[in-house]
C-alpha cells in the first residue's frame, strides 16, 4: 500500500482542504523525481524497453514547470505503477522502483 487510509493533511494541497500550498507541492514533487530518478536503474536494469517510469518522473518535472497540466502528469504517474505492477514478483526493486516514479 502507497498511501495511508488517513492521509496527512501536510500532503494535501490548500485546494482539497489540506495544509500544502502549491510552492510547496511542486517543491515536493521535485525531491519525490529527484529520488525516483536515483533508483530508475533498477528498474530500467529489468524492463530496460519499458519508459514508462522515466515519462513519469519527466512529466513531474515539466508539471513543476508549469509545461504540463496536473491531469497529464498523474497519467503519467499511473502509467508508472502499471508498469510496477507488471513486473515478476522476483524484481521487487524494480518494482518499488517503478511505484516511485
Amino acid at each position: 500500500m502507497i498511501l495511508p487510509k488517513i492521509r496527512d493533511k501536510r500532503f494535501i494541497t490548500i485546494r482539497r482542504g489540506g495544509a500544502l500550498t502549491d510552492d510547496n507541492h511542486r517543491l515536493l514533487a521535485l525531491w519525490a523525481a529527484e529520488c525516483a530518478e536515483h533508483v530508475l536503474s533498477c528498474y530500467e536494469d529489468v524492463c530496460a524497453d519499458d519508459r514508462r517510469p522515466r515519462l513519469a518522473i519527466e512529466a513531474a518535472r515539466n508539471w513543476v514547470r508549469g509545461e504540463l497540466n496536473m491531469t497529464r502528469a498523474r497519467e503519467a504517474a499511473f502509467a508508472a505503477n502499471s508498469a510496477a505492477r507488471e513486473v515478476k514478483a522476483s524484481s521487487e526493486a524494480a518494482r518499488l522502483a517503478a511505484l516511485s516514479a
